[in-house]
């Protein structure tokens, strides 16, 4: 059993006092808390920054993967190009890491986590693959990269309708086996 708070018979009687056992655990909490950039902070483009929600079907590529679809992404898209991430937070993370001024980067998600990207997020919900703002035209991104959040035919029949609205013609799908 874990104290919380103990009392003393000393002139502070009204001040509780935190127990050893829950001052040990608020210090490890703060540690942990040091541990992890704040996600509206300089770093907020940094993989990891925004913790995998496995409820949303989220899984983040590793360093490795996400850095290499972003090399991929920016040599099709070109100098001023423009790339459209759907469902793959982590690449556009490594996008804007890379701080590639030469082309411009909007991130398709569902997690509203990631509006703190501002205007380069479009919340994007894959159930309705055509709902998005006015200023979303057809056929405006250089290359879409996209991830279905589920393995499932459905999922991908609907992401797939996005990305045909979206691209001009250059996609990169990633994807698992379908269920």
């Amino acid at each position: 059993m874990v104290t919380i708070c103990e009392m003393s018979d000393s002139d502070d009687d009204d001040v509780p006092q935190l127990s050893s056992h829950a001052l040990a655990a608020l210090q490890e909490f703060y540690a942990e808390q040091k541990q992890h950039p704040d996600p509206n902070g300089d770093d907020k483009y940094n993989i990891g920054v925004i913790e995998e929600n496995w409820q949303l079907s989220q899984f983040w590529y590793s360093q490795e993967t996400a850095l290499r679809l972003a090399k991929e992404a920016i040599a099709a898209a070109g100098e001023g190009g423009r790339v459209a991430c759907v469902s793959t937070p982590s690449v556009y993370q490594k996008l804007r890491e890379l701080r590639s001024k030469l082309l411009s980067v909007c991130l398709f998600e569902f997690d509203r986590r990631f509006a703190v990207y501002g205007e380069d997020f479009i919340f994007y919900d894959y159930s309705r693959p055509l709902d998005f703002p006015g200023d979303v035209a057809a056929h405006s991104f250089d290359v879409v990269i996209a991830d279905p959040p589920y393995l499932s035919v459905d999922c991908l029949r609907k992401t797939a309708e996005t990305v045909r609205y979206l691209t001009r013609g250059k996609i990169l799908l990633c994807t698992g086996l379908l269920a």
